[in-house]
């Protein structure tokens, strides 16, 4: 069973149809006493970083159920997108303090004539470090982007895959069990099928 944590900032329909396309039951949840019982969990996110944190800061008990399961309980979770962002401490995008559940920050792509932000399309991500997340994949598998902005994250090890798109960034982080994709799933074909079902079905 997956969980989905509703904020109202995500792709959650998606999501919850790719893993029954896998043959695995997700359910999306907005409560926290409901979340506190969550196997794993899958933190979406579209949109503005600040907004994303406000809503979680300021949503009653979601927060302290988070870091508990999280961090406490370690309970596996797994960032989408803007949910990789604040996986980390900071983001140029806001003021806000991230979740800082990894070390690292997001930073806006370099402004360049060459270079079109944000990032919209097909890209490949290679894995960097060994994971559960990146077992069975093809050779140069290519996921769907949508983003201004990037993880850098401060341990190389905490990367798990990279992307170049006019520089190199972290595409895929992970440290025990959290992890994060700026790409999305979702939306990736049997690309993306592959790193849910990485995710739904090995024990971490």
């Amino acid at each position: 069973m997956i969980t989905i944590i509703n904020y109202g900032m995500g792709n959650l329909g998606s999501l919850v149809n790719m893993f029954k396309r896998i043959g695995v039951k997700a359910t999306i949840e907005s409560d926290p006493d409901v979340i506190k019982k969550a196997k794993k969990l899958i933190l979406p996110g579209v949109g503005a970083f600040d907004t994303a944190m406000s809503t979680i800061n300021n949503a009653p008990g979601l927060r302290e159920v988070l870091d508990q399961k999280v961090l406490v309980e370690n309970t596996p979770i797994l960032g989408i997108c803007l949910g990789m962002q604040l996986l980390t401490r900071s983001s140029e995008e806001g003021s806000l303090p991230g979740l800082g559940w990894i070390h690292g920050e997001t930073i806006r792509f370099p402004k360049s004539d060459n270079l079109k932000v944000p990032h919209m399309g097909w890209n490949v991500a290679l894995p960097n470090s060994p994971s559960i997340l990146t077992k069975e994949l093809v050779d140069e598998p290519r996921y769907y982007f949508v983003h201004s902005y990037r993880v850098h994250v401060d341990d190389p090890e905490h990367s798990l895959m990279r992307t170049h798109y006019g520089i190199d960034f972290d595409s895929a982080i992970g440290r025990d069990n959290i992890f994060g994709v700026q790409f999305h799933p979702e939306k990736s074909h049997r690309f993306g099928m592959q790193i849910l079902k990485n995710f739904a079905e090995h024990n971490i």
